[in-house]
């Protein structure tokens, strides 16, 4: 999800800037993982309701997918399962009495929040929180938002156990922020990395050395320790008149993306933020992790991902072009080499079909 900070938020030459690599996480599938249907908005979701779930098959084809990653040198990690079924969450609704007694009821009574609170949801780690690393910070440190899930009652339950578990896995006060999630009422829906992407000059990314062995970080890639530029994509604008999706609920809010990049001391000229197109939203494009995935220097983005998108990917490509500033710096850095974007185009693959494949937030 992010790269360990670097020690200082100095301007220094790209020769001189020290090399972090970028750890990823991935969430593990849970033993309750179910097909509950509970994602409004989410047609695999929906699509999937009733199905049988396997998830000790699940769990193991998640490892086996952390350890191809890890074979390629890239640093790799993982955050536990949360605690499910979530019995704080029945005992604060009235359900009392032993464990196995408070389960058998709320099966009996309201089945589908035993399903909420089985969720193994926080698998989808993409969601789990907003990272910034201390290169692209103006205080030098790694920052991280745990997302508030607001939009759906089973994922609301996450954030809490997601902050501690962040807290634990970086301890390291003096060089990482782990935040608070934002307010969970209000106009702050916050539904984490899903919806923003970081993004780095090709020319300045280092070249991919050959894969050493499993585990090895020296085959990592060190593009995080190059500044970058963060994109940030919302469903819901501030402007109440600015059009809105009718089908679904547009689950990032603008004010939301806005509020962590201002806690996460990015620098604003290193920031984009984007609208998603509603049409898109109310086919099932809950996330833009579902219609556009970028790394480093290539952005892959379906032609209808955003509102008036050619002048959004101009920007973009622009910002990265300047290169931003570094954290700390009021000069911007003159870079060689340039973004690379990818359209595909409705003919190509129709939203329909990136929904149903999930073709762009698959790895």
């Amino acid at each position: 999800m992010g790269p360990w900070p670097c020690a200082d938020s100095t301007w220094r030459s790209t020769d001189t800037l020290p090399r972090v690599p970028e750890l990823q996480l991935d969430g593990i599938v849970g033993p309750t993982h179910n097909y509950a249907g509970l994602s409004l908005g989410n047609v695999a979701s929906n699509a999937n309701q009733g199905s049988t779930s396997r998830p000790r098959s699940a769990a193991l084809q998640g490892l086996t997918k952390m350890e191809a990653i890890a074979s390629l040198g890239i640093p790799q990690g993982f955050l536990p399962p949360q605690e499910r079924p979530h019995l704080p969450t029945l005992r604060a609704l009235g359900y009392s009495g032993r464990d196995e007694q408070v389960l058998e009821r709320v099966a009996r009574e309201e089945p589908t929040l035993l399903a909420a609170v089985s969720s193994a949801s926080s698998m989808w780690a993409a969601n789990a929180a907003t990272v910034t690393p201390s290169v692209d910070a103006r205080d030098g440190r790694v920052h991280f938002t745990p997302a508030n899930l607001r939009s759906m009652f089973h994922r609301s339950l996450e954030p809490a156990t997601t902050a501690a578990a962040l807290a634990a896995a970086f301890p390291d006060r003096d060089r990482v922020v782990v935040h608070d999630p934002l307010p969970s009422t209000g106009p702050y829906g916050d539904e984490g990395a899903a919806n923003h992407t970081r993004l780095v000059r090709g020319a300045d990314a280092p070249p991919q050395p050959a894969a050493g062995p499993r585990g090895a970080s020296a085959g990592a890639r060190d593009a995080a320790s190059l500044p970058g530029v963060h994109f940030f994509v919302f469903g819901a604008a501030i402007d109440a008149s600015a059009p809105a999706p009718s089908r679904y609920p547009a689950r990032q809010d603008e004010r939301a993306s806005r509020a962590i990049a201002r806690r996460h001391a990015i620098d604003p000229a290193s920031a984009l933020f984007a609208r998603q197109r509603p049409e898109s939203i109310d086919r099932g494009v809950f996330h833009n992790d579902v219609i556009c995935v970028g790394n480093e220097s290539l952005l892959l983005v379906h032609e209808h991902a955003f509102v008036d998108q050619s002048s959004v990917l101009e920007r973009l490509a622009s910002l990265v072009d300047d290169g931003g500033r570094t954290a700390g710096s009021s000069e911007r850095r003159p870079r060689g080499g340039s973004l690379r974007i990818e359209i595909i185009r409705a003919d190509e693959i129709s939203v329909d079909d990136a929904v149903r494949t999930y073709l762009f937030n698959s790895q």
